[in-house]
């Protein structure tokens, strides 16, 4: 596949766009204002210049990358791509409008993919009229920097489908691939989040700082970053979201967002992405 259209110039969109022209991939990037658009050019071109800054990446090369990317507000020009990834913000309604507009617009031929974390792909693939093209490519953050992606596997998916999205992942991207059946969470999330939340409950009720919460588990397990660090990473919102879509699926306490979650979204205490959230980074 030598042309992907990605749909979503956020954080995620933009990761999935940079990797991919750096791999040689024609690469074109729909948000929905031409503000998002620039704000989504900005952000690749920023990790362009830090790969060279730090020597992970020759000049010549990251302006190659970069003239391979297009953005765009206009989501026909996803007609000539032979893989549209999907990477907006997490909201199902809003996944599934962008997909029955796009189901319009794409060859027979053109596999879809969502970036979602956390909704069950089954539930995206409805708006598709061929949902045996349709699978869930899950990229983590950084996506220039983190090695994994999932592939995940709906009930009607072509096997030759999966297999055509996976050599693209590993054999251009470099990635490694883990598959996972279509459930909420997939693999990593279904097992992470409880761990996150279970680190919100403990500093909710005051079972220790949350300084020594992060301390523990980084020196005693050996984590890059302590559990609550990490919810500030992936941005508190984002966390509840999954939280909620994993307690819906399963019904099981251990996937409820803890009320002080619920309290900090509510407050705008986002994490990194507002400047403050379990710590402050003003």
């Amino acid at each position: 596949m030598e042309r992907v259209g990605i749909i979503g110039g956020g954080q995620m969109g933009a990761g999935i766009a940079e990797v991919c022209a750096k791999a040689g991939v024609d690469v074109v990037v729909r948000e929905v204002t031409q503000e998002l658009a620039a704000a989504g050019e900005a952000r690749i071109q920023k990790s362009l210049e830090r790969a060279v800054s730090r020597g992970k990446l020759q000049q010549a090369d990251a302006e190659a990358a970069m003239g391979r990317i297009r953005f765009t507000t206009d989501l026909r020009l996803m007609a000539d791509r032979e893989l549209v990834i999907e990477a907006i913000v997490e909201h199902e309604g809003l996944k599934v409008a962008t997909f029955e507009e796009l189901d319009g617009i794409v060859a027979d031929d053109t596999i879809v993919a969502s970036n979602t974390s956390s909704l069950p792909i089954t539930r995206l693939s409805a708006a598709m009229s061929n949902p045996s093209r349709f699978l869930g490519l899950h990229f983590f953050n950084p996506v220039p920097v983190m090695a994994l992606v999932e592939v995940v596997e709906t009930l009607i998916l072509d096997p030759e489908v999966a297999a055509r999205a996976e050599a693209f992942v590993t054999e251009v991207l470099g990635k490694t691939v883990i598959r996972s059946k279509d459930r909420a969470g997939f693999i990593v999330n279904m097992l992470l989040v409880p761990y996150l939340t279970e680190a919100i409950r403990m500093f909710e009720q005051g079972f220790a700082s949350k300084e020594d919460i992060d301390t523990g588990m980084r020196l005693g397990a050996n984590h890059p970053m302590g559990p609550l660090q990490l919810c500030d990473y992936i941005g508190l919102d984002t966390m509840k979201l999954v939280a909620d879509v994993l307690f819906e699926e399963f019904k099981s306490p251990q996937y409820a967002p803890p009320p002080l979650l619920s309290r900090m979204v509510e407050a705008g205490l986002l994490g990194r992405k507002s400047g403050r959230g379990f710590y402050d980074y003003s």
